[in-house]
């Protein structure tokens, strides 16, 4: 079976294995059913070989949920839940006991504490939109199943969401850029637009040339700037944005080396040089 045209970022197919759902389309020594599991470390970076110093694909959060098909010598070739990614992460990054998430991290980042008190040594930082199991709220703090502390403040229930995702974009201002990353710590331009839209409810893949194909619905000349306005998503060949208003970009780049806000036209202009002209123009991707 050829599997010309099987995209390895989001299939789960190698040369020795595949998943069982890809039988009859991949041609494979080996299928595996695969095992779920739960990402228990802050965030667990994804990788595309089985090394430390192998390429940053995307990073797995908190409480998301797992398939792992293979895992030999502490690495696990895992798919993800959330956005169907796959690569292989640190098999200690990941548990098997599977809990039901209560509530998600709705700031940019939050700490997990060992006893209920600030002064405390915080324990874990987690990121937006990592889930959690809470047991109880007591004043500032909400206890989590597994015994530690997290600021109530910093969550919200999984069934509430943001109402509008450009605002949750704006939020990550300043934030470093990082290729493959899927934090505050660092991200690069596709996980700002994914995490802003899970924050809002919208379900949303992983990297920009996905998202441009399913995003929102296209606009009939994507180089009319005046055109352009809120919540509108700019695509060029290996890069993305979201428009604040109708002149102003917000993005997570490698110019500036973190999440910033420019005029539109100049960042037209000069992205013009690297990745050519727009090549396209997403409107209503915050729908739902």
């Amino acid at each position: 079976m050829n599997e010309k045209g099987l995209d390895r970022r989001i299939n789960a197919c190698r040369d020795d294995l595949a998943a069982a759902h890809l039988k009859g389309q991949v041609d494979a020594p080996e299928f595996s059913d695969g095992e779920k599991r739960q990402v228990i470390a802050g965030s667990a970076q994804l990788r595309k070989a089985p090394r430390f110093d192998a390429p940053l694909e995307t990073e797995f959060l908190f409480g998301e949920t797992v398939t792992v098909y293979d895992e030999n010598e502490g690495w696990a070739w895992a798919q993800s839940d959330e956005d169907a990614y796959v690569g292989y992460v640190s098999a200690d990054a990941l548990g098997k006991d599977i809990s039901q998430p209560t509530h998600r991290v709705s700031a940019l980042r939050t700490h997990l504490y060992l006893e209920p008190d600030i002064k405390t040594l915080p324990d874990e930082l987690l990121s937006m939109n990592a889930r959690l199991v809470a047991e109880s709220v007591d004043g500032k703090f909400a206890k989590l199943k597994d015994g530690r502390f997290a600021i109530a403040a910093h969550l919200n229930p999984v069934e509430e969401f943001a109402g509008d995702f450009v605002s949750v974009a704006q939020a990550f201002l300043g934030a470093p850029y990082l290729w493959g990353g899927r934090t505050s710590i660092g991200l690069d331009c596709s996980a700002l637009i994914q995490l802003s839209l899970q924050a809002s409810g919208v379900a949303c893949p992983r990297d920009a040339d996905m998202q441009e194909t399913i995003l929102g619905e296209a606009l009939i000349d994507c180089q009319d700037q005046s055109a352009y306005k809120r919540s509108d998503l700019i695509f060029w060949k290996d890069h993305m944005g979201v428009m604040l208003d109708q002149a102003r970009l917000l993005h997570a780049n490698a110019h500036h080396m973190a999440v910033a806000i420019e005029p539109v036209a100049l960042a037209i202009a000069r992205i013009e040089g690297t990745e050519g002209k727009v090549t396209s123009v997403r409107r209503g991707a915050g729908e739902k």
